[in-house]
């Protein structure tokens, strides 16, 4: 990467006779070579193009340097590679393996920088509620981009699956200033927003910014109903199922399951008349736990109805288990049937599974940055979310196609930024061709050739 540095030399300590200096000299040299890869996993899913094309932009095309798509790109695959925030570009825009990846190397080649600088960017995050004004001519279209998520989804698979289950969840995205919508939220012990995310294994739906005022289903199932509809249009036979914690337990939710052929999964909040209707249970699991001094688990099926708040009775699944000296009974709600889902199936292979969604959502919050919501508008926000749930996409799709039956075929995100991405590399540029000069010593080779080929099949 370019910098501004004279070349002084810096003096560390000898190996042997031979003196070690360093210096800023070794010419033009990008600390992210492994970028080539993202850019690959770009083209097989075409991510870059369909967002950009979600855009509206009012700015005449004569007077401008960087297109929409430059710009989306620059800020997705910056976030990708670690770069959470619009100050990094004020370097990133001379790195030349960034100009390669948005088709800007030309440019780059002048005085000027060949990507936008901060401020330009930060023009695309605080864009205008409606219409444009003289500094904010670019603006979302906030439907397409939500069904473009649900769309990368359906272009992965080759058929229609049989079965898809949909996993629901909301988690807290600190606030740290005076944003616009911000609300203290008593669980989380601080000022938050609190976004829905929904997934379908490790497939990325929708991450819908929401206030932390609000009940934790709010608007749950305008988005489920959206995302099949859209889902229903392509696969018009695939079953769905809905599965979530106690927090999406609501009657909405599943009486619009029940009038749609969706199935659904839910944990149900303990009250006092579950608790004594598995009594015996407890007791067993109790004495169980006393004479083995190891946690102990019984399971009970009920027909149970709320008094109010449910228009019918429902399976629930009772789980009733000790652990040490605690009593800790669990309870599901499910539209699905004893014949096909017996008790403790159900509870610990179905809805235990859903625990790997949290482990998505924290690659999305803290590997992708999702937390970095620090501007003053509510819909800045929404996009940086968004702009970070793209950069998951890509991570994913990276993984997913190209890493596949390799070392980093699970490997989150931060692992597959280190080994595979955060490449040093010298950068000669010709009349006929860019060429990047990487270690030798590189660690990971196998698997970065690996990714290339299998990337470069998949985008033909």
């Amino acid at each position: 990467m370019r910098t501004e540095c004279n070349p002084e030399q810096l003096r560390f300590s000898c190996v042997g006779r031979r003196q070690v200096v360093a210096a800023f000299d070794g010419g033009t040299v990008s600390s992210d070579a492994g970028a080539l890869l993202l850019g690959r996993a770009d083209e097989a899913i075409g991510l870059i193009d369909r967002l950009a094309g979600c855009f509206i932009d009012e700015r005449r095309a004569d007077l401008i340097e960087h297109t929409v798509r430059t710009l989306i790109g620059q800020r997705v695959f910056g976030i990708a590679l670690g770069y959470e925030d619009l100050n990094d570009h004020e370097q990133l825009r001379h790195d030349p393996v960034f100009a390669a990846l948005l088709g800007k190397l030309e440019a780059g080649r002048s005085e000027c920088a060949a990507l936008a600088g901060k401020s330009t960017l930060n023009r695309l995050e605080l864009h205008a509620r409606e219409g444009s004004d003289r500094y904010h001519k670019i603006r979302p279209r906030s439907e397409q981009i939500e069904q473009l998520f649900v769309e990368l989804f359906l272009r992965a698979h080759a058929q229609e699956p049989e079965q898809i289950v949909l996993d629901l969840d909301a988690t807290d995205d600190p606030l740290h200033g005076h944003q616009e919508g911000r609300f203290f939220h008593g669980y989380y012990d601080g000022y938050c927003y609190l976004p829905l995310y929904i997934f379908c294994g490790e497939h990325l739906l929708c991450s819908k910014l929401r206030t932390a005022d609000i009940d934790g289903a709010a608007g749950a199932r305008e988005e489920v109903e959206r995302i099949v509809k859209q889902i229903r249009a392509r696969w018009p036979s695939v079953r769905i199922i809905l599965r979530a914690d106690s927090g999406f337990c609501r009657e909405e939710l599943m009486s619009w399951s029940e009038q749609n052929a969706v199935d659904y999964v839910f944990g149900l909040a303990k009250n006092a008349r579950l608790v004594r209707a598995i009594g015996a249970e407890l007791q067993e699991a109790a004495a169980e736990s006393r004479q083995t001094a190891q946690p102990a688990r019984r399971f009970k099926e009920l027909i149970y109805q709320t008094r109010k708040s449910w228009s019918r009775a429902r399976r629930v699944v009772a789980k009733a288990e000790q652990t040490g000296d605690k009593a800790n009974p669990r309870f599901i709600v499910t539209s699905l049937s004893l014949h096909e889902w017996p008790m403790r199936e159900l509870y610990e292979d179905f809805y235990c599974a859903r625990g790997e969604m949290e482990n998505r959502i924290k690659e999305a919050q803290l590997n992708l940055f999702a937390d970095r919501l620090s501007s003053e508008t509510f819909r800045a926000n929404q996009l940086r979310l968004w702009l970070s749930s793209a950069a998951y996409v890509l991570m994913h799709a990276l993984r997913r196609i190209g890493l596949a039956g390799t070392v980093l075929a699970r490997a989150c995100a931060h692992t597959i930024r280190l080994k595979l991405l955060k490449i040093g590399a010298v950068v000669t540029v010709s009349v006929r061709r860019v060429k990047l000069a990487m270690s030798q010593a590189c660690p990971n080779q196998r698997e970065f050739i690996a990714a290339f080929h299998a990337l470069s099949a998949a985008a033909r």
